[in-house]
């Protein structure tokens, strides 16, 4: 502020906002030796970082767009071999079931022909047994008859074909009793 009550005293009338030409020109040089390192030396360097950024986003571009283009293959992948999967894990439960009815079937007869053979088995053996049975009775009961026969008749019937005939009359008689009953 000095400056300009001075320069307002020595009696000069140019503008104080404006700068001396001295200082105009100094800057101008100043400001065309700037522009042109700015233009020829930071331009090019910075067209060349640009550059190779943009090329850098580009090539992410492409590699984004190939891994998903390869993570589209891989889905597509996975989901038909699920699908396969899931089919053949149809046909192995249709199999298994197939199996587990063929495996019934065969226990079911296995069983049914095991209880026929020990149902033959037990009918052979009560036969055996109603035989044995009935030749025990007969021997018993001929005897008990002949004594009793004997005792009714008052003598004793030791002859062996009469007491047989005796005998086997009595049963055909008593079986056709109970023929006759049923």
């Amino acid at each position: 502020m000095n400056d300009l009550v001075i320069l307002a005293a020595e009696g000069e009338t140019g503008n104080p906002l404006l700068p001396a030409p001295y200082d105009i020109i100094w800057s101008a040089v100043c400001f065309v030796i700037i522009g042109i390192v700015v233009w020829r030396v930071a331009l090019p360097r910075i067209g060349a970082v640009l550059d190779a950024r943009a090329e850098a986003i580009e090539g992410n571009i492409a590699k984004a767009d190939e891994a998903q283009k390869q993570a589209e293959a891989a889905l597509e992948e996975y989901t038909r071999q699920l699908a396969e999967a899931r089919n053949e894990a149809g046909v192995i439960r249709e199999a298994a079931r197939e199996d587990g009815k063929k495996i019934v079937a065969e226990a079911k007869d296995t069983a049914a022909s095991e209880a026929a053979r020990i149902t033959a088995t037990a009918h052979t053996q009560i036969e055996a047994e109603r035989q044995t049975a009935l030749v025990s009775l007969r021997s018993e009961v001929g005897t008990l008859a002949i004594d009793l026969a004997g005792g009714v008749v008052g003598e004793t019937l030791s002859d062996d074909a009469r007491a047989a005939a005796v005998v086997d009359r009595f049963l055909a008689d008593l079986e056709a009793s109970e023929k006759a009953a049923k």
